[in-house]
């Protein structure tokens, strides 16, 4: 990373840990993130959240921002998404408000799913509760995952989901721009 580092400068551009998750390998994703901090690069940790626990504070403080997928707002829907709990989610921005570590949220836009305006408002009033986020992109679902399902010989669960319309992202957009 030192040899980029001229070029990562004069580009504006920094370093980040992404995955699958990264904090599945704590320990590597810290001396990654360390590693580039003590270099100089601007330093991102892009995570669902949901194994913020085993990110220490090392690892933390080692990062300038951290890039978090809130998948939905409610415990249900994100059952049916990730066939995982929230609250570790929720835990982790909590705790990265409490730090005062700049975040940039991601809601990915699923119909059917992750745009009922109710539960576009409780992720939406989380959001704007934690005081340290920077920015809030509402990404539209896309079907490029849908080709490894294929190879895989699984069958893709959200084959059936339509995109959303730019008018619904854009609507969804606004109510997190509000803070509902």
């Amino acid at each position: 990373m030192r040899r980029y580092q001229p070029f990562i400068g004069c580009a504006g551009g920094g370093f980040t840990v992404s995955g699958g998750e990264p904090l599945q390998q704590p320990a590597f994703t810290r001396a990654l993130l360390e590693a580039a901090h003590d270099a100089g690069l601007h330093t991102a940790l892009d995570t669902s959240g949901f194994l913020g626990r085993r990110a220490d504070d090392g690892l933390l403080d080692a990062c300038d921002l951290v890039l978090l997928d809130i998948k939905a707002g409610t415990e249900a829907t994100h059952r049916r998404l990730t066939r995982r709990p929230l609250a570790p989610t929720l835990e982790f921005a909590r705790r990265l408000a409490a730090r005062g570590t700049p975040v940039w949220v991601r809601y990915v836009l699923v119909p059917g799913l992750t745009d009922d305006p109710r539960e576009v408002d409780r992720a939406a009033a989380f959001t704007a509760g934690l005081g340290n986020v920077e920015r809030v992109d509402v990404l539209p679902f896309h079907k490029l995952g849908a080709p490894k399902y294929a190879k895989l010989g699984i069958r893709f669960p959200l084959a059936d989901t339509p995109t959303p319309s730019e008018e619904l992202v854009r609507q969804i957009r606004a109510r997190f721009a509000t803070g509902r």
